[in-house]
């Protein structure tokens, strides 16, 4: 599958909102959306106006990069969430936070949502003593995440985890930082999201 290869720096400065791509790059001053609030290429400075498609365009590239996810991948949590029972924007965010990938970045287990893919990837943790390694598998409640073994003992993680050991946890989360493992404590909600999106404007874009 092909993957964004280029400054992913680039991908906030297009949507003009931090998409904490980077991990803690991010929160510091070195953290390029700061110095260019403006997006990348020749034309970057220009006033654009952005109207109608062009606004609902911006708003699914801000979510789909905002989770690290391909065009397909998306779409087809879209409409999986599109066939749930419920309002669709709302069915399709709280789906995306139950993404393991996500939740590994959440509870503080790596960087980023891209380096907890690359992490899952690899093998690197047990969803309930069993290996996971498919990033967009969904949680649920009762599920416990933890790192395999071997992996709890590796030097680099576990200095991640202790670098992100103050990391606020959401509520339907609940983290055991002795045993190095997470519980799904219930399903997320609207409000625990804080994807800064607006998702009826994705809906909009797909319903056309």
């Amino acid at each position: 599958m092909a993957r964004y290869s280029e400054s992913v720096c680039r991908l906030c400065r297009a949507e003009k909102v931090k998409l904490f791509l980077k991990g803690s790059k991010c929160l510091r001053e070195k953290c390029p959306i700061e110095r260019r609030p403006y997006p990348p290429g020749e034309h970057g400075r220009m006033r654009r106006r952005i109207l109608g498609y062009g606004i609902q365009l911006r708003e699914k590239q801000k979510l789909k990069r905002y989770y690290s996810m391909s065009e397909r991948q998306f779409l087809l949590f879209f409409q999986r969430a599109e066939r749930k029972k419920g309002i669709t924007g709302e069915n399709l965010l709280t789906m995306l936070e139950r993404r393991l990938d996500n939740v590994v970045f959440l509870v503080g287990f790596s960087h980023s949502r891209s380096h907890a893919r690359q992490l899952v990837t690899h093998g690197h943790f047990r969803l309930n003593g069993r290996k996971a390694n498919i990033p967009s598998l969904l949680v649920s409640k009762g599920d416990v995440i933890s790192f395999r073994e071997k992996s709890a003992e590796h030097e680099e993680l576990k200095a991640i985890f202790e670098l992100n050991k103050n990391k606020a946890v959401p509520g339907w989360l609940e983290m055991d930082r002795e045993k190095m493992e997470a519980k799904v404590l219930s399903f997320p909600t609207r409000e625990d999201v804080t994807t800064p999106v607006e998702e009826h404007l994705v809906v909009e874009l797909y319903s056309k």
